[in-house]
Order: C-alpha cells, then structure tokens, then sequence
C-alpha cells in the first residue's frame, strides 16, 4: 500500500476512534477492511504523532481514545470545522479574560489549514452576523478551570465573597455547576456553613481555592432552573407575576433569561416572573412587550399601571 493510503487509513482510525469511545482490534479491523495485525501497526503511528491510544486486554478489551500530556491535531469533518471557526470568531468577544487573543490565535491556525469552500463559508457566516449585546463582566480563565475541576472532582472551594452591599465574608461550599447567562456567570453549590444552597457571582469572588475535602453528591436542584429563579426574584424589592397572551417562546425571545423567567399556561397564555426594585419600571417592561397582560401580584403593580395609563393618555392629549 502507498504512503497516501497509508495516512488515509490512519485518519480513517482516528475518526472511528472519535466517534464512540471503545473498539475491538477486530471491529476496527472490518471497518477499516485490513487485518487485526495492520489495526495495531496503525494504533502506533496514532501515537507517534501525539494520540493516546489506551489499549486493554482480555475478553471485552479493545483500543480508547484518551487525553494525553499535549493536544494533538484534531481531525473535524466539514461541518465541525465550520462551527468551531464561528464559534471562535464569536468567543473574540467573550467575557473571559484572554480568551479574545487565544480564539484569534487558534482561529488563525485554523483558518491557514482550512480548505478554501469552508472558508468561504466561514467568513460568508461572520460577515451576516453581528453581535447585538456588548460584552459582560470579564472572568478570569483560571478561575473557571478551577470551578470546573472542583465541580468534576466534588472538592470543596474556599473563597472571600463580596456580597450585594460590598460586606465580604470567606465562604466554603460544595460546587455543583456553573450557569452563565451570556453576560454574567454564576456557581451553583451548596454552602456548608449554612447548609443550603446558593449562587454565588464569579465576578464577586476572590482568593478561590480549591481544598483536598472531597464531599458525596447529593440531590439537588436543577442548576440552570436555579440560578435563574436567584438572579431574577431574590435581590429585588418586587417580584411580579404577569399573565402575557403571547405564546411562551415567543415572550422567552423579548425577556432575557437572566431578567425573568417565563412558564406555559393555558389557552395561548403564559406566566412572566420578573423581579425589579421600581414598580413603574416593571410596568413599562411588561407593557413594552406589546401584549394584552393580566397582573397576577402584586397588587401594587396593577395601580403602578393604571397611574402610568393614565400619564400616558394625559400625554397623547385624550385623558
């Protein structure tokens, strides 16, 4: 066989090898239509050039693709290359810090091995989309990959935490998931001094550690679900509850996740939830959304919207 067929039965194993995670020598072997033996000579060019291939004997063994002490080449199809170039042109903007210079960096690698048409299409994709919401409060890349292993590996973290009205205090607690709402980013855990569960800003914590104590998972509630419910009802005055005859997709796509939560109802209707801390600005929020609104509570929301109604109507000269 030629070198060229070689490779590209090379790459053909590596693409398998990336597609579930185990594999027989013999499973390989038909797939690729040579021998057992030809399978084990090409695991080996596999991981001259830098890929971990973990091989296990015995009844049920086969070849797995594992993570090694250095990043070898990827091998993406058409359409996986294309997302991660969007993607990274994308994270340029991002709000983690570095990450704009290291996208430019890996994009630009790409773009020099990428073939010609994807391209194109890469830059045809860019160049019809613009970014309408700036960017966020900027975390560091550390800190998330400390957040993240504490959160695989189930160690506690330690940190100081400035709270809303800037007091800080050292927390220890036991992290589950981290949530970001595109312009913030947030940590689910469980705070061990106060037994319950938190969320905590990354952008408000300090001096992170993660400890040796390792804890048992234990049941908790759904992290996205969470972190949204804390950051659009607790920390305001008022929390408004509003029956909108608007689908409730379509209300999702007008209300950002992090500024309330919407759930179904019934007959064409649906349920915002938005906290604020001025009655007038939640009633323009839910009138600026152009659809017939019933207020649920509080009361107090309901004379807010008649008194604007009223300076409204005073405005366009018929009150």
């Amino acid at each position: 066989m030629t070198v060229e067929g070689t490779t590209e039965r090379v790459l053909r194993l590596l693409a398998l090898l990336q597609r579930r995670p185990s594999w027989t020598a013999t499973e390989l072997a038909v797939e690729l239509g040579v021998t057992d033996r030809s399978v084990r000579r090409d695991v080996e060019r596999l991981r001259t050039i830098g890929y971990p291939v973990h091989a296990t004997a015995g009844v049920g063994g086969g070849y797995q693709l594992g993570a090694g002490a250095r990043l070898p080449p990827l091998l993406l199809d058409d359409e996986e290359a294309i997302a991660t170039a969007v993607s990274l042109r994308l994270a340029s903007g991002g709000t983690v810090v570095g990450a704009g210079e290291a996208a430019l960096r890996a994009l630009a690698k790409l773009d020099q091995v990428m073939p010609p048409r994807l391209r194109a299409e890469v830059r045809a994709v860019h160049g019809a989309t613009a970014t309408l919401v700036g960017p966020g409060i900027e975390i560091d890349a550390e800190l998330l990959v400390t957040l993240a292993r504490a959160c695989r590996d189930a160690v506690r973290v330690r940190f100081r935490y400035a709270g809303r009205v800037g007091e800080e205090r050292e927390r220890t607690v036991e992290p589950v998931r981290m949530v970001t709402t595109g312009r913030r980013w947030y940590l689910m855990a469980l705070d061990v001094d106060r037994d319950d569960w938190r969320t905590f800003r990354l952008d408000r914590m300090r001096e992170v550690v993660a400890t040796t104590w390792r804890f048992r998972a234990r049941e908790h509630p759904d992290p996205v679900a969470y972190v949204q419910r804390s950051v659009t009802e607790a920390p305001y005055r008022y929390l408004a509850r509003v029956r909108v005859h608007a689908p409730p997709d379509r209300v999702r796509e007008l209300v950002p996740p992090q500024v309330g939560r919407v759930e179904d109802d019934r007959d064409g209707w649906c349920v915002l939830i938005v906290g604020g801390e001025d009655l007038d600005w939640l009633a323009v929020h839910v009138a600026r959304l152009g659809f017939e609104a019933e207020v649920l509570e509080p009361p107090e929301l309901r004379e807010a919207a008649a008194l604007l109604a009223r300076r409204v109507a005073a405005m366009a000269g018929t009150g």
